[in-house]
């Protein structure tokens, strides 16, 4: 798309039209997802995540969740939940149509084409892709239509072999030629309610005739002379982000792993029911993320000191787009004749920290993912975004802070080893400062070194754009198979 003339908004939506074909189980029309758009001086965060359904139901009663323990390394193990229950109302297709239709300058169908004819054709599966389908298996073999399209010989695809998905390349033809809408009304709106109906799930064809695209205002925080801008609530991700790095700013030891754990221990123990609440109001990032608070947290941590897909472009013009989309671990559920395998987030524990099926139906599900842009006297410096799940804040904190204060371009940003800290543990990546790794040890942190990089710390992909120069460099995260494509 940029070299034949498009920008950065088309450039990102056929990318993630075509990601529905190259990650099929991580997204897709049956995912949710944001894209921040900056566009030389005004920014846009488009909100099309995924929404709880029930409009219309006088008494819920879904159906059990079906819990499955994938494992990404040794004593890594994270619990998903899937099945008919938990699938929310997606919103890919609206969003991405919207984000073309306001800041694009090609047709749909020009960008649908691409992909729908892969999907027919098949796409090759790469040694990542194989390992993603082996530990997803016992979810794509909960249901005998996953089973049909994932293991249709009775295994997982292997590297090398070819996986073809012909309902979706029919689904991308169709919306291509006629836009989105027949995925919210119409006969295939229907048949992907009913089929969720009748298996316990709560998706009604009034939740997707009601499902709209929500323009937000990015949250916004200051790191070292610079604007970041990130999703806002009633996400989550976005503003513990911007919580860690105005954390890091006032502590103001760049390169300190120490300092690095204690911040993100910090942003965990803010996920309290206060905060939770907070995420549903107008108002609630200023509040957080006010100077006198942060002051204080700084201070109490300076005290103690001794998945998802995701897509990054920036044009020639200035104008940058970043958009992570994501079908949760996916659910199972795919609707026979639609092309279309609906998402598991009413499932994430994640995203549910205090019980599943709580939300009120047509309310957004708090999400961690997190599009980022981070401005420099106003012109777009770093474009990323992250998969990975509770990984996503911590990745993405750690990318900013390797590219503004280790000064490495963004493929060597993206690259560098990561930790990530959940209570009193902290799991590291080889690389990863051993001495400080050490003290953390000596001041009763529990330690999970990791033997090599693995996909667990997420999948940042990001772009640089040098500030002098304007050189641009890209950064495609190598624990998801992740690429950067320079356009001359």
């Amino acid at each position: 798309m940029l070299r034949e003339g498009g920008n950065a908004v088309d450039a990102a939506v056929a990318a993630a039209l075509m990601s529905f074909v190259s990650e099929s189980p991580l997204t897709g029309p049956g995912a949710g997802g944001f894209m921040l758009v900056h566009t030389g001086g005004d920014s846009h965060l488009l909100d099309f995540f995924v929404a709880a359904p029930g409009r219309g139901l006088a008494d819920p009663d879904p159906a059990p969740l079906l819990p499955i323990d994938v494992q990404f390394a040794e004593g890594a193990i994270q619990r998903f939940n899937c099945g008919p229950s938990s699938c929310g109302v997606y919103g890919n297709p609206a969003g991405l149509a919207e984000a073309l239709r306001r800041f694009g300058t090609v047709d749909l169908a020009r960008l649908t084409a691409g992909p729908a004819r892969a999907a027919r054709e098949g796409v090759e599966v790469t040694p990542l892709q194989a390992f993603l389908f082996e530990v997803l298996a016992p979810i794509m073999r909960s249901t005998p239509e996953a089973a049909a399209v994932y293991e249709p010989n009775g295994r997982s695809f292997r590297a090398g072999e070819t996986i073809c998905l012909h309902e979706l390349g029919d689904l991308l033809e169709k919306l291509g030629a006629e836009g989105p809408d027949f995925l919210y009304t119409g006969d295939t709106a229907a048949r992907i309610s009913d089929w969720v109906l009748e298996r316990g799930g709560l998706v009604t064809r009034e939740d997707l005739a009601a499902y709209e695209v929500v323009e937000r205002r990015p949250a916004s925080a200051r790191f070292r002379g610079r604007e970041v801008l990130t999703n806002p609530p009633p996400s989550s991700g976005g503003i513990l982000i911007a919580d860690a790095l105005e954390l890091l700013e006032r502590i103001d030891r760049p390169g300190d792993t120490r300092v690095l754990a204690e911040v993100i221990a910090s942003t965990n123990r803010a996920r309290d029911d206060e905060f939770l609440e907070g995420l549903s109001s107008e108002d609630y990032a200023r509040r957080f993320l006010a100077s006198d608070v942060l002051d204080e947290v700084a201070g109490e941590i300076a005290s103690r000191l001794g998945s998802t897909t995701h897509i990054s472009v920036i044009d020639a013009e200035g104008v940058c787009a970043s958009v992570t989309c994501s079908n949760g671990s996916c659910s199972g559920v795919i609707v026979p004749g639609t092309g279309v395998h609906l998402n598991n987030m009413l499932g994430e524990e994640d995203l549910n920290p205090r019980g599943f099926h709580r939300q009120s139906a047509g309310a957004r599900v708090p999400s961690m993912m997190a599009p980022t842009v981070v401005l420099r006297d106003g012109r777009p410096e770093i474009a990323l975004g992250s998969a990975g799940s509770n990984r996503i804040r911590s990745a993405i904190v750690q990318t900013v802070a390797a590219v503004i204060d280790g000064g490495l371009p963004a493929q060597e940003a993206v690259d560098a080893p990561r930790l990530h800290v959940e209570g009193d543990l902290v799991d590291a990546e080889p690389g990863v400062d051993a001495e400080a790794l050490r003290s953390l040890e000596a001041s009763g942190w529990r330690l999970r070194p990791f033997p090599e990089r693995n996909l667990y710390f997420g999948g940042v992909q990001a772009v640089v754009r040098d500030t002098e120069t304007g050189a641009l460099t890209g950064g495609g995260d190598p624990r998801r198979g992740g690429v950067a494509c320079p356009v001359e």
